[in-house]
């Protein structure tokens, strides 16, 4: 209907210039000096137009948050929703490309507070904090040879100027008993600007209670192991940023940042453990409870940037330093009791582990324009990395105490070049990097056990986009990238219990990761559409070697997968009607995991997909549907097959106050199912079972969120710095 107004209006202004001569009653024009006066009131004619939401560049995929209008009333999280290949569940589990192997930046380099803990953190930030949400798909030879399959980072809200002081105040208590607390605070004197943040989460028992069932055969002996397990693990974690900025001239910035998290759990439960023989006999029964009253885990990292521009137009220096510390402390007691016919003589046992990780990193980089279209990129770095490992067990009943303590150090010098093109439908990126690394590992023990190893590799990276047209673009690429052990994979201290022996493997080495991919985008106001197919593989991955022996498990780690992953990315954000919106993330893929080394492989087809509905109501209400899930059964090694899952969501919200300063939302996860459940089985090696797990899934939630200030500024920092991405198995696994 406005369109046709402004139509309307035009035509009629049209006529009234081509017929200028004359004059009406109805509309009384007088014509003077070639201009028409009109001395009636016409209606106010409002023109809406929008900012076009994603943009597709050569390396990566940006979500414009600020031009979303819904940011002023949702978080982060909400935010990850809609940003084309990244989807969130229930559980506000992320995933990039289909896949929890990514790491986040903040403003262009590595931020691993928000690495390890994006969950609590997204969920309380505001998405009024967050300019733009991309995803880099493609990292250049800059960015090292990352272990990871994608990038999200994480463009804070820029500026120079500011007056008084803005924040952000944020609470979310849910019927699971689990509140969230998070504020920030922002200010300017001179030309120092200056931004801290605190945030809160608690985890009740109610919230994190589970169970597992394992039903699990052995094949050498054919007897038959049941067991079963229920606990809980409440806890709080706290996590906080400082960052500052200082404006030296025009021409020089210096920026320092510091943060990290803290949080401590006390995981506690019971259960019972099984063995039948194969005619059903009973073997053997126990019951055991376990709690860890002194775990807790905290990362902090500080950050010192010098960025300097020259008077060529493009061209810039940056100096950086980094330092990374992760500490975890674990301490776990198990206690066996109620035994008829166990095959182990001890009645529990306690296990205590100290783990430490210390990062240094030096860096820097040189951009230099070489006219029209053309920049190149130099650079160098140095990474100074030291693991240790302190790990003791004691058994109660028989007199067997271990002790181990192990150091591991690897020291990094990377190089790299980096060319950009951009003319006209064409963009290019080439680079090569090349890093030399030395490893070596130390038993403190007193031992000779000790070994070094001297590593090159060489890395490569290209691709090329072509504008089809204004909507329309196509890009190809192809990347590769290193993983390197961490700690927990290398810690080669023995973990006993009845019925799994587990130690790490000091000896891995770097795996490479090759991937070729093509991105089809076609952008309108009303409709984005991408879909990308891409090609994964590599050999000699890092990976678990399982194997059971007199009907109890062996874990360790070796250097023996072959991977191959074909998958097609399908984003969809169409807007049918005015106040709705429709978006759709998928990722349909096949995987194939080999150990050469057995015989073992599986394969199978999996689909994960996202869709949500936005909808604007009368009131300034607005309602959030959402559905996500799994659909086919797919390996998650080449020991495991995971089966399908199903999730939902909805949320009602309301803005208050001037420029919705004031969010009030009320939201219910799964109402109509108490638990959700998981399957999974194995289908290699020494033993076959299947494992099913519960835990909880219907929970309502009430937030309510306050800016107040302005916003128009954040602490500015280096367009670049560090960012340290090639660990896998580090001291929390899975991170």
């Amino acid at each position: 209907m406005k369109q046709l107004r402004i139509v309307f209006l035009s035509l009629l202004i049209a006529v009234g210039v081509g017929e200028s001569t004359a004059q009406t009653k109805q509309d009384s024009t007088s014509v003077k000096n070639d201009s028409v006066t009109w001395n009636k009131e016409l209606e106010g004619v409002t023109v809406t137009a929008q900012r076009q939401l994603i943009k597709q560049e050569i390396d990566r995929i940006g979500y414009d948050v600020q031009a979303d209008g819904e940011s002023k009333t949702q978080t982060v999280m909400d935010m990850l929703r809609k940003v084309p290949m990244v989807t969130v569940d229930g559980e506000e589990n992320i995933l990039v490309k289909g896949n929890s192997n990514f790491k986040i930046y903040k403003n262009g380099h590595l931020d691993p507070s928000l690495t390890k803990n994006a969950k609590e953190v997204f969920k309380s930030m505001p998405a009024t904090m967050v300019k733009r949400i991309e995803v880099i798909t493609d990292p250049g030879a800059r960015e090292d040879a990352e272990g990871v399959d994608a990038i999200l980072n994480i463009v804070m809200m820029d500026g120079s100027k500011m007056s008084g002081v803005t924040g952000v105040v944020s609470g979310t208590y849910t019927s699971l008993n689990h509140p969230n607390l998070y504020g920030s605070l922002t200010g300017q004197l001179g030309k120092l600007l200056m931004s801290v943040d605190y945030g809160y989460g608690g985890m009740s028992s109610r919230e994190t209670e589970s169970r597992t069932s394992t039903d699990r055969t052995f094949l050498e002996t054919g007897n038959r192991m049941l067991a079963h397990s229920e606990g809980t693990n409440p806890g709080s974690i706290h996590y906080a940023n400082l960052n500052a900025s200082y404006d030296i001239d025009s021409l020089n910035l210096l920026s320092f940042s510091f943060g990290g998290y803290f949080y401590k759990l006390n995981v506690q439960g019971d259960g019972w453990t099984s063995m039948e023989s194969p005619s059903q006999q009973p073997l053997y029964r126990y019951t055991n409870h376990y709690w860890m009253p002194g775990y807790s885990h905290s990362s902090w990292n500080g950050r010192l940037d010098y960025e300097h521009k020259t008077h060529r137009k493009g061209e810039r220096i940056t100096l950086s330093y980094m330092l990374a510390l992760t500490r975890q402390h674990t301490d776990q007691e198990n206690s066996y009791e109620v035994l008829t016919g166990a095959p182990f003589s001890y009645t529990g046992s306690l296990q205590t582990s100290r783990e430490r990780f210390t990062e240094h990193t030096l860096q820097a980089d040189w951009l230099r324009p070489l006219g029209k279209g053309h920049q190149i990129e130099l650079g160098v770095k140095y990474i100074d990395r030291n693991n240790n490992s302190h790990d003791t067990q004691q058994f109660y009943g028989i007199q067997l105490q271990t002790d181990d303590q192990f150091q591991h150090v690897t020291r990094i010098m990377g190089a790299y070049v980096d060319y950009i093109y951009n003319h006209k439908k064409w963009s290019a990126r080439g680079g090569l990097r090349y890093e030399h690394s030395y490893m070596e590992g130390r038993f403190l023990d007193g031992s000779d056990r000790t070994f070094d190893k001297h590593l090159g590799d060489w890395v490569p990276q290209a691709s090329v986009k072509y504008q089809l047209s204004d909507a329309q673009s196509l890009k190809l690429s192809y990347t590769t990238s290193i993983n390197r052990p961490g700690i927990s994979y290398l810690n080669p201290a023995v973990s006993v219990s009845p019925t799994v022996v587990q130690q790490g493997n000091p000896y891995l080495t770097s795996s490479h990761t090759q991937r070729i991919s093509l991105v089809y985008s076609y952008i309108l106001p009303k409709l984005t559409l991408q879909i990308a197919p891409s090609f994964q593989y590599y050999s000699g991955g890092i990976t678990s070697v399982q194997s059971a022996s007199n009907d109890v498990r062996y874990v360790s780690y070796d250097n023996i997968l072959r991977y191959r992953r074909f998958s097609v990315e399908q984003y969809v954000q169409w807007k049918p009607f005015s106040g709705t919106t429709i978006v759709l993330n998928n990722n349909l893929r096949y995987e194939h995991y080999e150990h050469p080394t057995f015989g073992y492989q599986t394969s199978g087809w999996s689909d994960n997909y996202y869709v949500n509905l936005t909808q604007k109501l009368p009131w300034k209400m607005q309602l959030y549907m959402a559905t996500y899930g799994k659909i086919g059964r797919s390996p998650s090694s080449v020991y495991y097959m995971q089966h399908y899952w199903l999730g939902y969501y909805f949320s009602l919200q309301r803005s208050f106050l001037k420029d919705d300063r004031l969010t009030v939302r009320l939201a219910a996860n799964a109402p109509f199912n108490k638990r959700w459940s998981s399957e999974a089985e194995t289908v290699n090696g020494d033993y076959r079972d299947f494992q099913q797990s519960w835990n909880r899934a219907r929970s309502f939630s009430l937030s309510v969120t306050y800016r107040f200030g302005s916003l128009k500024a954040s602490v500015k920092k280096a367009e670049h710095s560090i960012a340290n991405d090639d660990i896998v198995g580090g001291i929390s696994k899975g991170q």
